[in-house]
């Protein structure tokens, strides 16, 4: 038997969750689920492979898992057994630890939360070189080039730019 933990950040508590309310704050929610073999969750299924589960969250709906595999082998075989059962599972992303004395501190960042308007400011702004030390260009001249005011492109930069350090500082993981 194991027992897994998980926070769901939500204003509206699911009902079909199968699992023990340990205890609510705010809009966040600490769920426990004990699992004996019989559980249809993610979490049971990577606990059969004897692959150890990092960290899981929720987000908007989402379940994001990281999880490690001994072998690509094993990896094969967890994918497709995810895969199986769960036919909405979507894998975002595949880690490989780094070789010899390297250390790495590898992240996922997920351009999809960004929108197509933040990510074209974004890309711009970067080929502009409005990033670079010192400036290529200015937000005066960003803002121009994308036709739009300069206060619409600051706060284009700014909500494109934190969902982007949220990836990057795992706020929520």
């Amino acid at each position: 038997m194991s027992v897994s933990e998980f926070v769901i950040d939500s204003e509206d508590i699911p009902d079909d969750i199968p699992a023990e309310s340990v205890f609510s704050y705010g809009n966040t929610h600490v769920y426990r689920i004990e699992h004996d073999g019989s559980a249809n969750c993610p979490c049971e299924c990577l606990g059969e492979f004897g692959c150890p589960i990092d960290r899981y969250f929720t987000t908007r709906g989402t379940l994001t898992l990281v999880f490690h595999a001994r072998d690509y082998d094993q990896l094969q075989a967890v994918i497709g057994e995810l895969r199986e059962r769960f036919p909405d599972v979507d894998i975002k992303r595949l880690v490989r630890s780094p070789t010899g004395d390297a250390a790495a501190d590898n992240v996922f960042v997920d351009r999809g939360k960004l929108t197509d308007r933040q990510l074209q400011v974004l890309q711009t702004a970067y080929e502009m070189g409005y990033f670079e030390r010192p400036r290529r260009a200015n937000a005066t001249e960003v803002a121009e080039e994308l036709d739009i005011n300069q206060s619409t492109f600051a706060e284009h930069l700014v909500a494109a730019q934190s969902k982007l350090l949220e990836d990057i500082l795992e706020e929520g993981s």
